[in-house]
């Protein structure tokens, strides 16, 4: 793919919160399937207005650093990323890439481009948390692309 990154800019915005809503539908239902109708309902709601807010408030976030992937004129891709100073620790934060241009590699410059980022901010180490469930399979192929090492975590929910 022949995708040019740059810097996310304030009218991007909608095209970045319309392009993570449709990319991760199947990583939501992949989310529901495993946590159950109930808990998964606890936690997101309506699931698309969940992640449309979280999206708005990370591209709105003072301490993100946001670039965009542009393929034929139009934002196919974003990626955010903060720092954690203190512990000399970068962070990527958010990750999605259009369905209609996944597998093409979007995903893996914008995580290269942030990890360099973070390496040149002066980050010793970079880290990157997804899902185990196979929505989030696709996300696990990127960042090990890009020589991320996964550690093994579980966490556990129930319904109150």
């Amino acid at each position: 793919m022949h995708a040019h990154i740059r810097e996310y800019r304030r009218d991007d915005e909608e095209a970045v919160v319309q392009l993570s809503l449709r990319a991760w539908a199947p990583v939501f239902a992949s989310i529901e399937q495993v946590h159950g109708r109930e808990i998964f309902a606890r936690l997101h709601g309506d699931w698309r207005q969940y992640q449309e807010r979280s999206v708005r408030d990370t591209l709105a976030n003072s301490e993100m650093r946001v670039w965009v992937a542009e393929a034929d004129r139009r934002v196919v891709a974003f990626v955010a990323a903060t720092l954690h100073r203190e512990r000399l620790l970068g962070e990527i934060w958010m990750l999605a890439v259009d369905p209609d241009h996944q597998e093409r590699g979007a995903g893996t410059a914008l995580t290269e481009f942030a990890t360099d980022w973070l390496r040149d901010s002066g980050m010793r180490v970079a880290m990157v948390e997804t899902g185990g469930d196979s929505g989030h399979a696709p996300a696990r192929r990127v960042y090990e692309k890009a020589d991320y090492t996964p550690s093994p975590a579980v966490r556990y929910f129930k319904a109150l």
